[in-house]
């Protein structure tokens, strides 16, 4: 038998793994100890008046603070951007399978 089918035949099914989780779910002494894991954070340049207006509009819409208000607008414009860009695709699909 050669070394791949040694390895094949140790794999373990999905529901085996399923299984032996669950066996020691509540077992500590099974479990490595937690870690931490942080994003990275990135820096982007905002000229002084899109900032102040940045501002302005967090705190006309009650965020905790404008950090948040911008990555809630970035999530929103990025959903209409996707949305738009699949509707696009199909439409370039649908046309050129006639």
């Amino acid at each position: 038998m050669n070394r791949n089918n040694e390895m094949n035949d140790s794999l373990l099914s999905e529901e085996e793994i399923d299984q032996i989780v669950e066996q020691q779910a509540n077992d500590e002494s099974a479990w490595e100890s937690s870690i931490f894991v942080q994003k990275n954070s990135t820096s982007v340049f905002l000229p002084s008046e899109v900032a102040t207006k940045a501002v302005f509009f967090a705190n006309l819409h009650r965020e905790p603070n404008v950090e948040a208000w911008l990555i809630r607008v970035i999530q929103e414009r990025i959903q209409l951007e996707e949305a738009a860009f699949l509707q696009i695709k199909g439409e370039l699909v649908k046309d050129s399978s006639k």
